[in-house]
């Protein structure tokens, strides 16, 4: 039983990254090494964050200031990285345009670069669920559970996988967001990444309270979906009115 609730534990965290992965990226080489990509990327970043940190830790649990500091800088890096992140793949879709040009004798469109940043956002999520939770998962396996002092009626490890499936979700569909945003210059969505990133974050802060973790799980995941249901009525509305102008464009060379 405890081997298979340490699978049940990973497949939570990991298993609709799984399923995306299989569904869509998988039929793509490119957007495997995307992926991949990314992944390393993230964890490069988030290993360089933590040694920042090392010099500060562990935390005096009374304090609960630290923590805030410790988020807010954490959101502010990781925002920062996703810029860096976005200006070298700008870079890189001159030359996959070329590329597409020279092949296929058309360039890249809006479909294929939202499938890039999709990959991208998955590797983000995957090494954020290594990260911070898969890391944690291994005592899982043995022979018991665990419970924190301040989260006595959930499991330890069944709140990590929770909170996992969160932030994997709101990074990966954000790392969508912010491409349109940064491509199309729209402040909105270039705003609603961190935004949403800054406030799944804090609200973790909760956890820290006796029996938070109640209220403080479900909160991240309620980010998760309004992320979800954000990236999804961007990319229907983006859909909408590309057929729109292939219709128009079609009644005026009928016309």
């Amino acid at each position: 039983m405890t081997v298979s609730a340490g699978l049940g534990y990973m497949l939570i965290s990991l298993g609709p990254a799984l399923s995306l992965f299989v569904s869509v990226i998988a039929k793509k080489p490119f957007l495997i090494l995307t992926l991949l990509a990314s992944m390393l990327f993230w964890l490069i970043s988030l290993i360089v964050l933590s040694g920042a940190w090392r010099a500060f830790l562990p935390l005096k649990s009374a304090l609960w200031w630290p923590y805030v500091i410790l988020i807010i800088t954490s959101v502010i890096f990781q925002e920062a990285t996703r810029l860096i992140f976005w200006k070298l793949y700008k870079r890189l879709e001159v030359v996959l345009d070329a590329f597409a040009e020279e092949k296929f004798r058309t360039r890249l469109s809006w479909t294929d670069k939202m499938l890039i940043a999709l990959a991208g956002g998955l590797g983000h999520g995957v090494a954020h669920a290594v990260f911070f939770c898969l890391s944690l998962l291994t005592p899982s396996f043995g022979p018991a559970t665990f419970y924190a002092d301040r989260c006595s009626r959930i499991p330890f490890f069944f709140v990590s996988a929770i909170i996992s499936l969160g932030f994997t979700i709101i990074h990966t569909f954000s790392m969508v967001i912010a491409f349109n945003g940064y491509a199309e210059g729209k402040k909105p969505d270039q705003a609603m990444v961190p935004a949403v990133h800054m406030l799944a974050a804090a609200v973790t802060l909760i956890n820290l309270a006796p029996g938070g973790c109640v209220v403080g799980v479900p909160l991240v995941c309620f980010m998760g979906a309004v992320t979800l249901y954000y990236c999804w009525q961007m990319v229907w509305r983006k859909l909408k009115d590309q057929q729109s102008r292939q219709r128009n464009s079609s009644d005026v060379h009928v016309s």
